[in-house]
């Protein structure tokens, strides 16, 4: 097929000026990319590190390579050439500061919504989200994330809603517009227990034929026969750090590249190919923490999805895969001293998250106790007395309770990420979303397309364009 020819003809041209194949001139491309030049994408697979900011990126490479000695999976694709890689504007309707429902619409559904939506224009107008034009053509699609599998990331590439909060409705949804794989955390959302409703998700979705597992021995060996739901946690799943020291935690929950692998060996052998959207949603979760572990190990964990991905497109040589985050998020990185070296590699000893360790602080306890479950999740002793008696007092009301996103139990993560600098020499410079401009790079047929410089809307008819799909549902 002429893929220049398809596409003048086709109704990606029709729909005006503003939403016409944007990618008709191209700058240099390295030569990765000349080699899957005018080849069709079978598959795609959309991997989103959710809230990275660049220092994130930097500084999971940089532990990687000072503990294993080798660069990450991401930054490889960078020195060895073998990607397209490209700055991305993350503006959503409303803001130049984007929420995650926004920033994924923007790539599902191909235009820019208001913070806060999936999928509806500023005056009501529904876009049709891309898993469902790819359904429409044929493909199979599905979804995994290291949050609830309802959250915002995942449903901007599957479904309408004016609330991305509407998480119930969502799970609703996905059932009925038959998506094929979605795993991810999110119990309160599918069981009649935790709904509002009362409504038992688990027993329609096995009513239409879905196979449901609970927990990663289920999911290793769940048949390709059915469609797959895979719930592993009440909402999101454990942090990976915390999951590597959690004996526990290791046997039952999943990594997200045990997910990834199993959601691409489900789909692979489908004749008219699959799309998958791979999400490390806790990276964002981390990072509105100011939880260095958190953030790093679960950026960690990202990469290895991303071996995953590029081992199985190197093999296939059909699949286009996009590696990307949605938006900034507190914007981290290493500052300069004489012990940033040491004070860095601190991290490695790191057992858990600061999540674990302030949950597990009681009002009732002693200066001294405090100062040892630090140091028992941060492998030394890395606060003063005075400043135990700080955190303790966040506990019995003193100082009142710090709030924040994902920040449920009102922990004082702010402040100890503040006594955590001088340890670990990374700093932040907020507990939110950023306006920076993102990075993005493509590997396999269709990465010729990019740009050095993208709106996040561009995204959407990429992937039509790269996998021949017309724009016409």
């Amino acid at each position: 097929m002429d893929r220049r020819k398809f596409f003048r003809n086709g109704s990606l041209f029709t729909m005006g000026a503003a939403l016409a194949n944007p990618f008709e001139s191209t700058a240099h491309i390295f030569n990765a990319g000349n080699l899957h030049k005018n080849k069709k994408a079978k598959n795609i697979i959309f991997m989103v590190a959710d809230g990275m900011s660049t220092g994130t990126l930097n500084m999971a490479d940089l532990y990687i390579n000072r503990k294993l000695g080798r660069s990450s999976n991401w930054i490889n694709l960078y020195k060895q050439q073998r990607s397209s890689r490209a700055l991305m504007d993350t503006a959503s309707a409303s803001s130049i500061v984007t929420d995650s429902s926004a920033g994924s619409s923007s790539w599902g559904g191909g235009h820019r919504v208001n913070n806060g939506v999936l999928n509806i224009g500023p005056d009501g107008e529904h876009y049709m989200p891309i898993w469902q034009k790819f359904k429409k053509a044929g493909k199979k699609a599905g979804c995994v994330t290291t949050v609830p599998i309802t959250h915002a990331t995942p449903a901007g590439f599957c479904v309408n809603n004016d609330s991305r909060n509407a998480q119930e409705d969502i799970a609703q949804e996905y059932l009925r517009l038959g998506f094929d794989i979605m795993m991810g955390g999110g119990d309160d959302y599918f069981n009649a227990d935790h709904r509002e409703d009362k409504k038992d998700m688990y027993t329609e979705y096995k009513a239409k034929g879905w196979n449901i597992v609970r927990d990663r021995t289920a999911m290793m060996g769940v048949g390709n026969d059915k469609p797959v739901l895979g719930i592993f946690s009440k909402n999101g799943m454990a942090y990976s750090l915390d999951r590597a020291n959690d004996k526990e935690l290791e046997k039952t929950v999943p990594t997200l590249a045990e997910m990834t692998q199993k959601a691409i060996d489900h789909m692979k052998g489908h004749k008219n190919g699959f799309v998958l959207q791979v999400e490390g949603g806790k990276v964002d979760w981390g990072a509105h923490s100011n939880d260095i572990g958190a953030l790093l190990y679960d950026m960690v964990a990202f990469d290895d999805a991303i071996k995953v991905a590029i081992d199985f497109a190197e093999q296939d040589t059909e699949t286009l895969v996009i590696i990307t985050t949605d938006h900034g998020n507190a914007n981290p990185g290493i500052i300069y001293g004489k012990q940033a070296n040491s004070n860095f590699d601190s991290l490695q000893e790191y057992k858990h998250t600061n999540e674990w360790i302030l949950n597990q602080i009681k009002p009732t306890d002693s200066v001294s106790t405090v100062r040892e479950i630090i140091e028992s999740g941060t492998g030394k002793n890395t606060v003063t007395e005075e400043e135990a008696k700080f955190i303790l007092s966040h506990y019995t009301g003193q100082f009142g309770k710090e709030g924040g996103l994902y920040n449920y139990n009102k922990l004082p993560f702010e402040a100890f990420a503040e006594m955590q600098k001088k340890h670990t020499s990374v700093g932040w410079i907020s507990m939110d979303h950023s306006a920076d401009y993102v990075e993005l790079t493509m590997f396999g047929p269709g990465s010729e397309q990019l740009k050095p410089f993208v709106k996040n809307t561009d995204l959407h008819y990429m992937m039509l364009q790269a996998a021949e799909v017309e724009n016409k549902f």
